[in-house]
Order: C-alpha cells, then sequence, then structure tokens
C-alpha cells in the first residue's frame, strides 16, 4: 500500500540500513560561550541561553505536572501560594524571570523548579508545613535554583538528563524510585523523570539563597531551619514518601548544622519576623481536611510498588472514602488495576477521575490503555487523542495511536504513527514492534 504524504513515500523508499541510521539520529547542539553569573556577577561556562531555559521549562513543565496529576482544583490554595511566591520573586536576582508557582496533586513530599521559574509544590509537602515562614524557606530555596541557573548550568556540563535536553525517548524508563516498570509498562512519563538532580554545592548555595530571599521579605529565619528539621525527621519517619526529594536535592547534617549556624549569626535578627502560622493554617484548611486520605494515598503508593495489590487497593479505597472525588485517589487505583490486568474496572475508574478532572490528561491516558487491553480501539484512539491534545510530546501516545489505528484496520494511518514514533524512540518493546509492523506491511525494505 502507497501513501500520499511525504513522510510515507520517503518511507517506503528506504532500506533497513538506510532507515536504522535516520532513526538513530539526534537533533541537538548549543554554542559555547560564558555568560554573568545573576548572583555573584562572575564569570561562568554556560552553553544554555535565558531564552533557550524559558523554552525548556514551557516545554518540559507541564509534562511533569501531569505526572504530578495536575495542579491541584483547591483555587484559594493555588492564589494563596502564587500570591506567596511572587512576592518574593520579586526579591530574587533575575526577578524579570517568568515565575509561576504551583501545587500539584502528588501525595509524595517534594518541591521542584524548572529552569523558566515554573515551581511546583507537591500536597504531600504542604501538609507537613507548620507555619508560612517555613513555605517562604521552601519557595526561597527553590527560587535559589532558578537564579542561580543551576538546570542550565548542568545542562552545559552535560549531566542533565537527556530527557530534559533532547528528547523524551527515555522518559518512560526514568522514574522515580520504584516507578520505572510501571511507567514503562503504562507508556507514562515517571514521576520525578523530567526533574533535575542537583549536586551538594548546588543545594548549598541554593540554602544560602533561600535563606535571604525569605528574610528580604519579611520572614523569620527560624522558618528555614523549621523546614530543614521536618525534612529530616520525616526522613527516619516515613522515607520512602520523602525519598524522590532527596534524590533530586541531596540532604545531610552539614546542611541543617549550616542552616542553623547561619540563622543565629548573620540572620540572627530576622528570627523576630513573623512566622505567620494562622495564615497558613487558614489557606490550607481544605488540604488539611482531607489529610487522611493523602496519607492513605502516600500509604497505597508504597504497597504498589512492592505489587501488593490487595493492600494498595485498601488503601486507595480508604482516601476515596475520606475523599471521594479525589483525582489523584481515582487516578491511584486506576493504575493498580491496569497493573492488576483487570482492565473493565480500570476504565471505569479512569472515567470517573476524567469526569471529576476533565482537563487534566493522565486518566485519559490510563483510560486509552484499559481500551486497547479490552480491544475498543476507536475509543482508545479517542482517548489518547484527547491526552495529545491536553499534552503534546509524550512519543508513547503516537505509538498507542498507531496501535488503536491498527486495530480499527486503517493500516496506512498506523504506519505514519508508526513511523513518527520511531523517529523520537529508538529501543523497547514499542519500537521493536512498530519497526516490524512497518517491515510487514512493506514500508521499510
Amino acid at each position: 500500500m502507497k501513501s500520499d504524504t511525504a513522510s510515507r513515500l520517503a518511507l517506503n523508499e528506504m532500506t533497513r540500513r538506510h532507515f536504522i541510521w535516520l532513526t538513530s539520529m539526534a537533533a541537538a547542539g548549543a554554542v559555547a560561550g560564558c555568560a554573568t553569573d545573576p548572583v555573584t556577577g562572575k564569570s561562568q561556562f554556560m552553553l544554555v541561553s535565558e531564552s533557550q531555559e524559558i523554552q525548556i521549562d514551557k516545554q518540559y513543565s507541564p509534562l511533569q505536572f501531569s505526572s504530578d496529576y495536575g495542579i491541584a482544583q483547591d483555587k484559594k490554595l493555588n492564589q494563596y501560594i502564587e500570591r506567596t511566591g511572587k512576592q518574593m520573586a520579586a526579591r530574587t536576582h533575575r526577578a524579570h524571570m517568568p515565575y509561576s508557582f504551583q501545587v500539584v496533586n502528588a501525595t509524595y513530599v517534594n518541591a521542584y523548579a524548572f529552569p523558566g521559574g515554573s515551581i511546583a509544590i507537591t500536597r504531600g509537602i504542604l501538609l507537613n508545613l507548620e507555619n508560612e515562614a517555613e513555605l517562604a524557606a521552601l519557595m526561597g530555596h527553590e527560587l535559589g535554583h532558578v537564579n542561580a541557573r543551576h538546570s542550565a548550568e548542568q545542562m552545559s556540563k552535560g549531566m542533565l538528563s537527556q530527557a530534559v535536553v533532547g528528547s523524551l525517548s527515555a522518559a518512560a524508563d526514568m522514574a522515580g524510585p520504584g516507578y520505572g516498570q510501571m511507567a514503562s509498562q503504562l507508556g507514562q512519563i515517571g514521576a520525578g523523570a523530567l526533574l533535575a538532580s542537583y549536586s551538594r554545592d548546588n543545594e548549598r548555595e541554593a540554602d544560602a539563597l533561600g535563606l535571604e530571599y525569605m528574610t528580604r521579605s519579611g520572614y523569620s529565619s527560624n522558618g528555614f531551619v523549621g523546614l530543614m528539621d521536618m525534612l529530616r525527621s520525616l526522613n527516619k519517619r516515613k522515607p520512602s514518601a520523602i525519598e524522590l526529594m532527596f534524590a533530586t536535592h541531596p540532604m545531610s547534617d552539614e546542611r541543617y548544622q549550616t542552616a542553623v549556624d547561619a540563622v543565629q549569626t548573620k540572620y540572627q535578627n530576622a528570627q523576630g519576623n513573623p512566622l505567620y502560622k494562622e495564615r497558613y493554617m487558614d489557606n490550607t484548611a481544605r488540604l488539611r481536611s482531607i489529610k487522611g486520605a493523602i496519607d492513605a494515598m502516600q500509604n497505597g503508593e508504597k504497597e504498589l510498588v512492592h505489587k501488593r495489590y490487595d493492600s494498595a487497593d485498601k488503601q486507595f479505597r480508604k482516601a476515596l472514602k475520606i475523599a471521594p472525588r479525589d483525582y489523584t485517589a481515582l487516578v491511584l487505583i486506576t493504575k493498580s488495576k491496569l497493573m492488576q490486568e483487570n482492565y473493565r474496572v480500570a476504565q471505569h475508574y479512569a472515567d470517573k477521575a476524567i469526569g471529576i478532572y476533565p482537563q487534566e490528561a493522565q486518566a485519559y491516558h490510563l483510560s486509552g490503555f484499559a481500551k486497547l487491553k479490552l480491544r475498543k480501539f476507536e475509543q482508545a484512539y479517542n482517548d489518547f487523542n484527547r491526552y495529545d491534545q491536553l499534552l503534546p510530546g509524550n512519543p508513547n501516545t503516537t505509538f498507542f495511536k498507531g496501535y488503536a489505528l491498527e486495530g480499527m484496520q486503517r493500516r496506512e494511518e498506523a504506519a505514519d504513527h508508526y513511523y513518527k514514533y520511531l523517529q523520537v524512540v529508538k529501543e523497547g518493546e514499542k519500537a521493536k514492534y512498530a519497526y516490524q509492523r512497518l517491515v510487514q506491511w512493506g514500508y521499510v525494505r
């Protein structure tokens, strides 16, 4: 069968050797140069321009936010976080950056920043903070990473994940601890796959800047010590909830002691500034009202990683009893049912999640996966297509759309999708399947 598009005509004319060579090429490049460190004023080796930082942020932060179950639907909480963050950002070394501050629905304990200024805080960590000064310390630290250009520095040294600086070809297999296999099977971007992993030197500098920014903003420097103490304590009590944060933000007793020393010396006068505990509690009241559900989801995720599905489902059902319309709980039980190959029940929960949060992409992907397994190819294609509209950039969606089209006997369109997928992903079971189909159908000689 011949195609009327240029890509398919080119594909028909390829030899296997030419095809393998073409799909192995990577479109990447940067111009070496020097830049002025916005914090120190000194010259630094930098391959990434500020405009590139912003573009990388725009391209990849939505994917990470969705892997964290989307932006929280609590508008009051999001407005509070955005307002607090913007007030602090105005007092940083790069106040002109297009900062945004989001609460994401994930239940693990973390906060992270993308290089253009998109900063996210999980529901899990918000529940462990005691006051607004600790929140300011957390935000200040992430602002420190953006202002010191730590992600750009790592990209320049070739240390950051290829998933961030090039393509998403490996993203499904680069998940947080314990999630690699699950993400790979479902064709999702894993938790933490797109986050920078900072060095201890990066963390020290971000700590110092965080203290500077929060005290400039009028907060008690004791908030920083409170944040550090909470993280250390939580790591001892519930290490699984915080392991991704410590994987990307290395913690040490030395970091904690350095913060204590700075607060008692350089920032001693700021200790008397307000903590704003009451204001924090007022604005997080709705979140704290479902703390039991968040705890249950954390426990369920731990069980799910270890494939203890009955225990995981029990925790997720407990969460849904407390918070029946919680999108994250519905998506988590969907994942559990998919891993158990209970596709009909998985579809039920995924469709329920879509109904509750139709603007968020992840549930469409999971629903589509379940429908593929149930051979509901047209419905599956529609789900993946909607996912692609909401969140373009995941190559696995292209593969699954191709698979659905194949199931609908639309071979020519399926071949086009498989070809596009292979332009991005070169290895793995999906790539092998796509290539074999193109050979069988005569598109590759």
